[in-house]
Order: structure tokens, then sequence, then C-alpha cells
């Protein structure tokens, strides 16, 4: 008997929290705050496909970010990347800890590893492209499906 995409995303223990918006073609993440602020990381699965991360940088204090636009850069064993932004704001602080432990990305990339805080520009706008709550593993499962075909 096959496996639901969502039972084989379980398996491999990737999770990701209800709470959290996810811009899934991007494997991000945003955290929405009360105060009209966002916390942003890589997801799980972005970890998964990604390897190891030598180091993590963030955008500078005050740069205006785009949704789907780099709000970071990682590298990896043999690659420099992009981390995208799943929202639109201004960078108000980047994770200081990352700076000496960048492997916190993928040891707790819903905790101590994530890479920005954003002052929100127009979530409203962000939204629609966002996935949240229960459609999240399904959406996240499909995606992994797409990238484990190719082009």
């Amino acid at each position: 008997m096959m496996k639901s995409p969502a039972v084989a995303m379980e398996h491999l223990e990737l999770s990701f929290p209800n709470d959290l918006y996810y811009l899934v073609e991007h494997d991000v993440w945003a955290r929405l705050h009360g105060d009209g602020t966002a916390t942003v990381g890589i997801t799980s699965l972005g970890i998964k496909l990604s390897g190891g991360i030598y180091m993590c940088r963030a955008k500078a204090v005050g740069s205006d970010i785009e949704q789907g636009r780099a709000v970071a850069v990682v590298e990896l064993a043999k690659a420099i990347l992009s981390v995208k932004s799943p929202v639109r704001g201004t960078v108000l602080a980047d994770n200081p800890l990352l700076g000496d432990a960048p492997e916190l990305v993928q040891r707790d990339p819903y905790g101590d590893g994530w890479i920005a805080r954003l002052k929100l520009r127009d979530f409203e706008a962000d939204a629609p492209r966002l996935a949240h709550g229960a459609g999240v593993l399904e959406a996240m499962a499909r995606h992994a499906a797409l990238i484990e075909k190719g082009p």
C-alpha cells in the first residue's frame, strides 16, 4: 500500500508548526507577532534539501525586503544560496546566535535557528501566497514531490 505524501513527510521527521505561515515554493516560514512584526526562517524541508549550513547572514538592519526575494544568504558545502522571505518588510534584527553557530538553522529551524525579524509592510497582500494551518503538510508534501521529480 502506497503512503500518502503527508505520511511520507512525517516519516522523514519533518515538522511544520500550525501557527506559522509558509511560502512553500521557497521553503521558508514567518511567525507573526502581535506588534506588526514577524520572525522568518527556513523550513525543516528546506534544511533537509540543503544539507549542512556553514554560514547564514541576514540582510542588514534597515533593508527593505520583498516577498519571495532575498532576506539572507546561506553557505552550504558546495553552494551559496539566497534565502527568500515569506513576507514583505524591513529588517529590524538578525539572529545574533548564527554568527558563531550557523548550525542552529538546521538543529532548531523554528526556534533558535530563526534568521531575521521584520517589520511587516503589507501582510494582507502577502497572505494569498502563504500556506497556513491544516493544509501545510499536504502543500509541503506536493512541493517535495515536485522537487524529487525534477524538471
